[in-house]
């Protein structure tokens, strides 16, 4: 018979291709289980509250028609839909394709045994299969790899949340609604179970093992192999001693355990089987470790099944636990004790382990036999539901004297050998050629120089002259000299000869008086000796250490001793090199995920298995290294505030009488024994050796800086999240108290960063480039987060390229609702908070910006609010980061408003009434060159006409002084990064300002020739530059285009006739050169409400805006006509008359001078109002 797993034996790589995949698609499930999106799991009553009526469970398929009916007609719930979809499509398809390709594997496992049953493959059977070596292992594999897929996913994925990712992928994706998907076999096997982490059913999981049928006689086959046969011949080689066979067969016991579940007849009622199997394989244990920190607590999954809690009664009575733990307890010691002895220097080196392996590898055996009960069975696992577990739990521990130090300290010890074990013996191989040669010369050296002496050569006291002997030992010499490595057994049998040659000339020649030949002859026996043992040198042992070494089942489990670890590392630093050899014995777990991918030689999955479980192992490595990280962080604290507080900075001159002052020698004592403290703990993780675990390559210098990074993130979100908390929107507007809290963090921030700078060289690490990057990245996250708020396609929090696994950003995202305020928006980070801040300080209802002094005032008091320096004290607080990502903030926001204004306007002007008003009104002015007579009435009339019944009149002017509002905050941030950039960065901003110039030039010349700049991707030039332009403040926040807007007819008159409603509560002061409002009671600001008219017509075709400034150049010139006329006769002009000219002339003298198109606008004022110029004039009794 052919090798089983031969490239031409198509029945072995079949099922070893499905058993493969099997292996790949445990590592997607645990890959994926971090990925379940929030929204789906619906935990909170925000959640619920606002997906609760679109994210529904599989009820969905009885009344789908009426839940779609219902979305349909909502136009929230329809927009909250397509945003679910457009962000978490891509999610659900990858659990769904998970949870297929679960059923995918079934269905060809299911298939293949059909197949073998009916003869497909020729010569093969179930039977011959589970005779062959191989064969039984696959078979028996690919069972119990389908029963751990489904209790996996049960375990991580709660059984609703699988529901309602089902439903919202089957509304969703309907590519997959074809003949061939496999969505409703999907969903009948992964509808929920009712299975939880604290509550499980008697019976589970039978009925969801049965869900897709296996074939009978296959399984019952596979727990008879399980049952009778020592499939990995554990046994025969590992484990010898009759004390270890459950140990042997621990591998096989957790697959029968997983398998038996398919064949629920035999723990139910089969008391024989059951009997059986728990004597073989649990009668000293009751834990079962099923896959990479997924375990079975038998007592409690074997509960509500008769015959099996009847069979394993036996082995957790109390008289049995305590006798199983009394032998244990006494253990600990003694294997302490020689572990102690065996790490002793010079008692394991590489001239003696070959004689002393033997004794060495039981030892470790017995110590990782002990080590696997006492972990799995001392240590809770999971939930205890069942009542009899913990009080068998509690027995283990009080009989064992169980202690985590304890345990640990064993597993130190025992790892640490293991370690060194494994490089002598690998050393050993790699050199073994070498090692058997210099044996070889020196034997052969030593008999040569033997015979020199029986020559008379080199005479010796007492030693008489033998020919004879000389010529034997020549001869001797010559058959040492001859032996050939390559031909290693042949060798073997000439050096057993040569040894017992040499062992009876010592009794044929008289020579055993001889003290000086006896020691030369047993030298050179030795060495001959230890030529048989270098070559008899193989793999056998290596991999034996490797199998009893095995430390799998503690994956998950071993985090219960992290605190120890650490407690441990806090103490003494180089324990990190101890802990070195754990680590690496923990990642013999992924051994045998990997072993059947190997085989198959499909690299792809290979890596692609492998790196999940390596980065799981590293991410452990890193958690338990955290202490060192967060130790010198809590040294940093202290050096952060003896920098701060304490120790005054240098001068660059210093006199000589304040040396003395400046010196401070017992601040500096203390700084320099901290530091001390702080490079001892680096100086501990960095003597850890770059170490190999799976396929990444650990450095150590590298872990250390991750850490710091970690730490310091830490450090920098609480100082940002603790600064950045405000009182509630209504309360008092304090700009000091805004100022001192970002003068607060400013300092906060730089004791950080000086302190880390100061550090660096101790712990290995450029301090400021780190600290630059992690600031840097929490400010652009948390700028990523809070823009989620305004777009549709979110990005999720793995899904950022600011997060990472290594270095995660724990960032609070705490929704917070603005309930009936205008003044702010729902934040969810400190970035929004301060936003909001901004909002409120500004907020132009109760604030007036001056121009003069580029601050905002209180409009009651006058006190000075918010001023360009407190954009200087945010810059020195945030950075350039910081106020790039406010910019964005407020970016969105302008957006926000604009939207909401257009979508206002075209709902307004498709309404009949007011289509048909403004019709009349276009046809009442025309031509805009006529003169209306009593124009503030007329207009007001006009307005009022169009408005009557419309509420959203009130919406709009909120959201135009809002604009504006923002708009200012932006420009005075985009100067700020101006000044910024010109002191920190003068070559960088004069050249992208210069790339931007010849930008636009050649945009210019391409439109004049009619050839634009490519827009390919070849291309990226533009939009590269974008990218340095915003944080160096080059860009005008009044020219952008924020929306795109389809074309409405009458914006121009509609914004003149609202305007001009507005205008009527402002005056134009010339004491603060500002438009302010006119009474208290109705408060407006000009400036904002200017800035948004020209935001808002810059996102329209010029000609929009052009018609805007021609009708108000005609109410401008009618009010002039009016007062004129009046003045006369015997009356003077009215005071609100002329405030009203005054308010509507500063307002487009305003828009002449922000305003991207000022030269447009100038021009076409002077040709609609020939008056201009003579206005201020005109008006200057009234301002």
């Amino acid at each position: 018979m052919t090798d089983f797993l031969a490239d031409n034996n198509l029945c072995g790589q079949t099922i070893l291709k499905i058993v493969s995949r099997g292996n790949g698609i445990l590592a997607d499930i645990l890959r994926l289980k971090d990925t379940v999106p929030p929204i789906f799991r619906l935990e909170t009553k925000a959640d619920v509250l606002k997906y609760g009526d679109i994210i529904i469970d599989l009820g969905y398929l009885v009344s789908s028609d009426a839940f779609e009916a219902k979305i349909e007609k909502d136009p929230a719930l329809l927009e909250l839909d397509n945003e679910v979809r457009e962000n978490y499509l891509e999610l659900l398809t990858n659990f769904y394709l998970l949870f297929e390709s679960v059923y995918k594997y079934v269905t060809e496992l299911n298939k293949f045994v059909e197949e073998v049953q009916e003869g497909t493959y020729i010569q093969m059977s179930l039977e011959s299969m589970l005779f062959d070596k191989e064969g039984k292992q696959l078979l028996t594999e690919a069972l119990y790899l389908y029963g751990v897929m489904l209790l996996l996913i049960d375990f991580h994925i709660d059984g609703i949340v699988r529901e309602r990712m089902l439903t919202s992928f089957y509304r969703y994706s309907a590519i997959y609604h074809h003949s061939e998907a496999h969505v409703d076999d999907v969903c009948k096997l992964f509808r929920s179970t009712g299975y939880t982490k604290q509550k499980k059913a008697a019976s589970y999981p039978v009925d969801y093992f049965a869900r897709v049928s296996v074939d009978s006689l296959y399984v019952q086959m596979v727990i008879g192999t399980l049952r009778s046969d020592d499939i990995y011949n554990q046994i025969g080689s590992a484990y010898p001693f009759p004390e270890h066979r459950t140990t042997a067969l621990s591998t096989q016991a957790s697959m029968l355990v997983v398998s038996l579940f398919f064949y629920p007849k035999v723990l139910i009622s089969d008391n024989p089987m059951m009997r059986e199997i728990t004597d073989k394989f649990f009668c000293d244990n009751w834990v079962v470790p099923v896959f990479m920190g997924f375990h079975i607590n038998l007592i409690e999954w074997w509960d509500g099944f008769k015959a099996a809690k009847l069979a394993l009664g036996n082995s957790i009575e109390n008289a049995r636990v305590k006798q199983i733990a009394a032998e244990k307890a006494p253990k600990f010691e003694f294997f302490v004790a020689e572990l102690g002895k065996v790490h002793k220097d010079g008692v394991l080196t590489e001239e003696n382990i070959l004689e002393r392996a033997t004794k060495v590898i039981n030892l470790l055996r017995d110590c990782n036999v002990l080590l696997r009960w006492i972990i799995l069975h001392g240590i809770p696992i999971g939930y205890e539901s069942v009542k009899r577990t913990r009080q068998v739990r509690d027995i283990v521990i009080v009989d064992t004297k169980f202690s985590a130090t304890k345990v640990l300290n064993l597993l130190l010890l025992v790892a640490q050998l293991e370690h060194k074990i494994k490089e002598l013996f690998r050393k050993l191989l790699d050199e073994k050629r070498q090692i058997w040669n210099e044996y070889q010369q020196e034997a052969k050296e030593r008999v040569t120089e033997l015979s020199e002496v029986f020559s008379g050569n080199k005479p010796l006291t007492r030693i008489e002259k033998n020919d004879n002997l000389c010529r034997w030992l020549e001869t001797k010499s010559a058959q040492i000299g001859s032996l050939n490595f390559d031909e290693m057994q042949f060798s073997g049998r000439k050096i057993i000869e040569l040894i017992r040659a040499f062992e009876e000339m010592l009794e044929f020649h008289g020579l055993e008086s001889k003290v000086q030949v006896k020691e030369w002859v047993h030298e050179t026996v030795s060495c001959l000796h230890k030529m048989l043992r270098t070559g008899a040198i193989n793999e056998d042992k290596l991999v034996m250490v490797q199998v009893i070494g095995d430390l799998g089942y503690a994956w998950g489990i071993i985090d219960n001793f992290t605190p120890e670890m650490q407690s441990l590392i806090k103490d003494d630093p180089s324990t990190v090199s101890q802990l070195r050899a754990v680590f690496l014995k923990l990642s013999s777990a992924m051994d045998m995920p990997l072993v059947r991918i190997g085989q198959v030689k499909s690299n792809e999955l290979l890596v692609k298995v492998s790196s999940y479980f390596s980065g799981e192992l590293v991410a452990y490595v890193q958690k338990v290294l955290q202490i060192i990280p967060e130790s010198v962080f809590s040294i940093l604290h202290q050096i952060i505030y003896l920098q701060t507080n304490s120790i005054k900075e240098l001068p660059t001159r210093l006199e000589k009488e304040k040396v003395k002052e400046y010196a401070q020698l017992e601040e500096r004592l203390q700084v320099a024994r901290l530091t001390h403290h702080m490079s001892v703990l680096a100086q501990g993780i960095l003597m850890m050796q770059t170490t190999l675990v799976g396929i990444i390559r650990l450095d150590p210098k590298r872990l250390l800086e991750n850490g710091i990074r970690k730490e310091l993130v830490r450090e920098i979100l609480k100082t940002l999240e603790s600064n950045l908390i405000f009182g509630k929107a209504n309360s008092t507007k304090d700009g000091a108290l805004l100022k001192s809290k970002l003068q607060a963090m400013a300092q906060r921030l730089e004791g950080i960063k000086r302190s880390l700078e100061y550090i660096g060289d101790y712990v290995n690490s450029n301090g400021l480039r780190v600290f630059q990057e992690e600031f840097s990245r929490v400010l652009n996250f948390a700028t990523e987060q809070e823009c989620n708020s305004f777009t549709k396609a979110k990005i999720l929090n793995f899904q950022s390229i600011y997060q990472s696994k290594e270095i995660p950003i724990p960032l609070r995202i705490v929704e917070q609702s603005n309930s009936s305020n205008d003044e702010t928006f729902p934040s969810i980070t400190f970035i929004g908070r301060l936003a909001n801040e901004l909002l409120h300080l500004t907020d132009p209802k109760t604030t007036l910006y001056l121009t003069a002094t580029s601050s905002w005032y209180d409009l009651k008091s006058h006190v000075q609010i918010l001023t360009p320096e407190t954009f200087s004290v945010m810059e020195k607080a945030i950075g350039i980061t910081g106020l790039t990502g406010l910019d964005k903030v407020v970016c969105f926001l302008i957006s926000e408003n604009l939207q909401k204004i257009f979508k206002t306007l075209k709902s307004d002007l498709v309404k009949s009434g007011i289509r048909d008003s403004l019709a009349k009104t276009k046809s009442d002015l025309a031509p805009y060159v006529k003169i209306i007579p009593q124009p503030v009435k007329e207009y007001t009339n006009l307005f009022s006409r169009i408005g009557k019944g419309n509420a959203n009149a009130g919406i709009l002017f909120t959201c135009f002084q809002k604009i504006g509002q923002l708009q200012l905050i932006r420009r005075r941030v985009q100067y700020q990064l101006r000044i910024a950039a010109s002191f920190h960065a003068k070559q960088l901003s004069e050249c992208v300002s210069v790339l931007d110039g010849l930008l636009a030039d050649a945009t210019l010349d391409g439109k004049a020739t009619g050839s634009c700049l490519s827009h390919d991707d070849d291309f990226a030039l533009p939009y590269e530059t974008v990218t340095y332009s915003e944080p160096l403040g080059l860009y005008d926040p009044y020219a952008k285009i924020y929306v795109t807007v389809s074309p409405m007819n009458n914006i121009p008159l509609y914004l003149t006739l609202f305007t001009i409603n507005h205008i009527h509560k402002l005056a134009y002061s010339k004491s603060v050169g500002s438009l302010i409002c006119r009474k208290l009671s109705d408060p407006m600001d000009g400036m904002p409400f200017a800035i948004s008219l020209s935001t808002f017509f810059f996102q329209l075709h010029s000609s929009k805006l052009l018609s805007f400034i021609t009708k108000m150049c005609q109410y401008m010139n009618s009010v002039i006509v009016h007062c004129s006329s009046v003045s006369q006769g015997p009356q003077q002009p009215s005071k609100d008359d002329l405030q009203e000219i005054g308010a509507a002339y500063y307002l487009l003298h305003t828009l002449t001078r922000i305003s991207p198109r000022k030269d447009e606008i100038l021009a076409c004022i002077r040709a609609s109002c020939p008056c201009w110029d003579m206005i201020p004039s005109m008006i200057s009794s009234v301002i």
